[in-house]
């Protein structure tokens, strides 16, 4: 397993729709095992392929609390196949957006269709810090961040605050402190 970089705003990878897996094989599996270990390195509670500069529709999860044993979760291939009309409001950060949270609102319950490591459907019926972190994830997978979710003037400050650091820094990124989506 191997710790990956992450993609850092503004990196213009973000904005990239990732493609199908097409192939279940070992290729996949050391992804996932990569995402995994990225993930809880960050440290963070999900991650999309495309934060590693991995264009293709895969998320890992786990929303276990610190103290507990680890609940790992793949889903390859996720799409919301349908929304609640109630709505829920979290604090929502992002791996590539360290340290920066924000209020975000998202339908509370959605249903996601997904295949696991093998390429066998499933679909998942989703609420609660699930819900939310299962929408941001797929958002990642089409291009959207958290920060689209927000007022122009909140995203036009955080986008000009990453810029002007990546001007700074150059390309590395700098290591979030706190759990993020």
């Amino acid at each position: 397993m191997t710790i990956r970089p992450l993609v850092i705003l503004p990196d213009n990878q973000l904005r990239l729709r990732s493609k199908p897996v097409e192939t279940f094989d070992r290729a996949l599996e050391k992804l996932v095992e990569d995402m995994f270990e990225t993930m809880y390195d960050a440290p963070g509670i999900g991650l999309a392929a495309i934060q590693i500069g991995v264009p293709l529709r895969v998320v890992t999860m786990d929303l276990a609390p610190k103290d507990e044993p680890r609940e790992p979760r793949i889903f390859v291939n996720p799409e919301i196949v349908s929304r609640s009309e109630a709505f829920a409001c979290y604090e929502e950060g992002c791996l590539s957006i360290p340290d920066y949270y924000e209020d975000v609102e998202r339908p509370d319950r959605v249903r996601v269709a997904y295949q696991d490591m093998k390429g066998a459907r499933h679909e998942l019926d989703a609420d609660g810090l699930m819900a939310t972190c299962i929408q941001h994830e797929i958002d990642h997978l089409n291009g959207v961040l958290f920060i689209d979710h927000i007022s122009k003037l909140k995203r036009d400050r955080v986008v000009k605050k990453f810029v002007k650091q990546a001007r700074r820094d150059g390309p590395a990124g700098a290591k979030p402190q706190h759990e993020a989506l």
